[in-house]
């Protein structure tokens, strides 16, 4: 039987990459990108999140999920949160460690939140989070995925864009997000064979 498709509306390779990746074979289900653009939304990162699903399935018409990343700084009360996009855009990876020169604090922590909607009527869309705290260092390694280079994760002493994409896959922000994403389609993939068996025995 042909898997069912999930559509990842992103135009980042990278990110589908490392999706891809992180969700391993076993996933149920096959993902699919889609390059969208959609309305940039302000708020906290759960409004932005769902806000951006509904949207996605208005112009998909099928299972759909969207991402929301932030890069939250403790010593700016939590900014620039999910605008970071925005401002490592302006001034790079390199700007974001100035952004904190004047504050002792250099702690961190990356968000990151999928949501999923299924399209079925009156389902919710469903949210998944995954958050990993760090410091904003002076950027190191390669610079081909957004702020890696300035985020280190505590207890690691690499910048996550100096490490192989397996460590930081199984501690990054959006590796457990993706866990939570997996194991609750793991789950809806278990319930309908169960409810294909039961059928079968029903016959």
């Amino acid at each position: 039987m042909s898997r069912k498709t999930l559509v990842f509306v992103t135009g980042n390779q990278n990110k589908l990459k490392e999706v891809i990746s992180i969700l391993g074979e076993s996933f149920p289900w096959k993902v699919e990108a889609r390059s969208i653009d959609l309305p940039e939304f302000q708020g906290e990162s759960d409004e932005i999140s769902i806000e951006k699903c509904k949207v996605a399935f208005e112009k998909i018409q099928g299972p759909v999920i969207v991402e929301d990343t932030c890069l939250c700084f403790n010593a700016l009360g939590g900014l620039p949160g999910p605008y970071v996009k925005w401002f490592l855009k302006k001034i790079g990876p390199e700007g974001l460690f100035r952004m904190l020169t004047g504050w002792e604090d250099k702690s961190a922590y990356a968000l990151c939140t999928f949501a999923y909607c299924s399209g079925i009527k009156d389902e919710p869309v469903e949210l998944f989070r995954g958050k990993t705290s760090g410091k904003i260092v002076e950027p190191k390694g390669p610079r081909n995925f957004g702020w890696d280079p300035c985020f280190k994760p505590d207890g690691f002493d690499q910048t996550y864009a100096e490490m192989p994409s397996e460590v930081k896959n199984s501690i990054s922000h959006r590796g457990k997000a993706l866990q939570a994403l997996k194991d609750y389609f793991m789950n809806i993939d278990n319930d309908i064979q169960n409810e294909n068996k039961k059928a079968k025995m029903d016959d």
